[in-house]
C-alpha cells in the first residue's frame, strides 16, 4: 500500500489502475493523476521494461503539461509491459482487450506514446470510442504525421533565443531518439535555418559536422532501418549522442537519458526536452549551474496533447497548429520571464505557473 501512496501529493494521483489479463499476458496500469480542469488526457506507452514509478511520473508531468498549456484537460498516463515490436496481430489483440479494461475510466482519454501510434489509438477508439492521435480515415490528426509536437519545440526555440546565447541561424543541433518527435523537431528547426549534426537512435548515432539531410534520415527510419546507415558521417554508440558538440540538444526518446553521471558530458547551451522526464531532477539542477538554459518538458513538447484536445474538442488540423503556436509562445516566454525575474530555474518557474493553475481549478470542484 505505502509503495502505491509514496508518490501522491495535495493535487493526485486520482486514482491507479492495474490491469491483468493472463490469455493474452497482458499486464497494464493506468494513473490518473488530476482531473480538476476535466477529464484526464494522456499517452498510452508499451515497452518491455515500463514501471510503477515510470506511469506514476508520466501522468504527473501530463497534469503540469495540460495545466500550462490552459486546456481544459487534467493528466494521466498508461503503460503496457509488452514488446511493441510483437506480430502486429497480436498487438491488435493486445491493445484492443486494454481498452475494454478501461472501458469504464471515463475520466481517462488515451493518447498515442512510445510503442503506440495513430491505429493503435484507432483500436481503443473501436473498442471504447475514447481516443484522440487517430488516422484522418475516421476524423483525426494524426500527431506523429503532422509532427505536432516537434513544431510546438521549434516555436519554444524561436522563443529561446532572446533568453540564451543561441540563434536559430546556424545553430546546431543534435537530436537524441530520431523517432516520432525528433524527426519532426529536426525537420521545423531546419526549416528555420538551424544545421542537424547529430541524431541517434537505439542502434547508434550518426555525427556530421556539416549536416545531416533529415528527409533522407527519415526514408531510413521509414524503412525500418537505422540512423547509423546514413551515408556518410561518424558512427558512434547510442550513448555518444549526449557528448555531442552542438549549441541545442533535442531529448526525445525514454525517460532519464540525462542523470548526474553523465550531464557533464553535455555541450551544448539550450536543452529543450522533447520527451517527457527525460533529465533528471539533479541533472537539471547541475545544468542549470553551468548556465545551460534547459526547458522543460511539460511547457516545450506540449504540442502534442495541445492537437489532441483540439482534435477530440473537433477542431482541424489547421486549428490545431495555430494554437500550438499560441500557446506554447506565451508559456515559454513567461515561464523564461519568470526564471530571470526570481532567479529561479526554467523547471521551478514552469512548475510554479502550473501549480498554480491547477490548484484554482480544485478549488472550483466538489472533491
Amino acid at each position: 500500500m505505502n509503495e502505491l501512496f509514496k508518490f501522491a501529493d495535495d493535487i493526485g494521483p486520482a486514482k491507479v489502475i492495474a490491469i491483468h489479463e493472463p490469455k493474452l499476458a497482458l499486464r497494464a496500469l493506468v494513473v490518473v493523476d488530476n482531473v480538476a480542469a476535466g477529464p484526464a488526457i494522456g499517452g498510452c506507452r508499451m515497452e518491455p521494461d515500463v514501471t510503477l514509478e515510470e506511469c506514476f511520473r508520466l501522468a504527473r508531468a501530463m497534469t503540469m503539461k495540460n495545466a500550462a498549456a490552459g486546456l481544459p484537460h487534467g493528466g494521466g498516463k498508461s503503460v503496457i509491459a509488452a514488446d511493441p515490436a510483437m506480430p502486429l496481430e497480436r498487438k491488435e489483440l493486445t491493445i484492443r482487450a486494454f481498452a475494454q479494461a478501461i472501458r469504464d475510466v471515463r475520466d481517462y482519454i488515451v493518447g498515442p506514446d512510445m510503442g503506440t501510434n495513430e491505429r493503435a489509438m484507432a483500436w481503443v477508439h473501436d473498442e471504447i470510442g475514447r481516443a484522440v492521435g487517430l488516422p484522418r480515415e475516421i476524423g483525426g490528426i494524426p500527431l506523429d504525421e503532422v509532427g505536432a509536437t516537434g513544431f510546438g519545440i521549434a516555436i519554444a526555440a524561436e522563443v529561446a533565443q532572446d533568453f540564451c546565447d543561441v540563434r536559430l541561424a546556424g545553430a546546431r543541433v543534435a537530436v537524441q531518439g530520431f523517432g516520432a518527435v525528433g524527426k519532426h523537431a529536426a525537420r521545423f528547426l531546419t526549416a528555420r535555418g538551424a544545421v542537424l549534426v547529430a541524431a541517434s537512435d537505439s542502434s547508434g548515432t550518426i555525427v556530421n559536422p556539416k549536416g545531416l539531410d533529415v528527409q533522407a534520415l527519415a526514408a531510413l527510419k521509414a524503412e525500418g532501418r537505422s540512423v547509423v546507415e546514413y551515408a556518410s558521417g561518424e558512427r558512434l554508440g547510442r550513448e555518444a549522442i549526449v557528448g555531442v558538440e552542438c549549441d541545442i540538444w533535442i531529448p526525445a526518446a525514454r525517460p532519464d537519458v540525462v542523470t548526474i553521471s553523465n550531464v557533464d558530458s553535455l555541450r551544448a547551451k539550450l536543452v529543450i526536452q522533447g520527451a517527457n522526464i527525460p533529465v533528471s531532477p539533479e541533472a537539471e539542477q547541475r545544468l542549470h549551474q553551468r548556465g545551460v538554459l534547459s526547458l522543460p518538458d511539460f511547457i516545450v513538447n506540449a504540442g502534442g496533447v495541445i492537437c489532441a484536445a483540439v482534435e477530440y474538442h473537433g477542431g482541424t488540423q489547421s486549428l490545431a497548429f495555430q494554437t500550438i503556436e499560441e500557446k506554447i509562445r506565451e508559456n515559454t516566454r513567461a515561464m523564461l520571464e519568470t526564471m530571470r525575474q526570481r532567479k529561479v530555474s526554467p523547471r521551478e518557474a514552469a512548475t510554479g505557473l502550473a501549480r498554480e493553475r491547477v490548484t484554482r481549478a480544485m478549488e472550483y470542484r466538489r472533491f
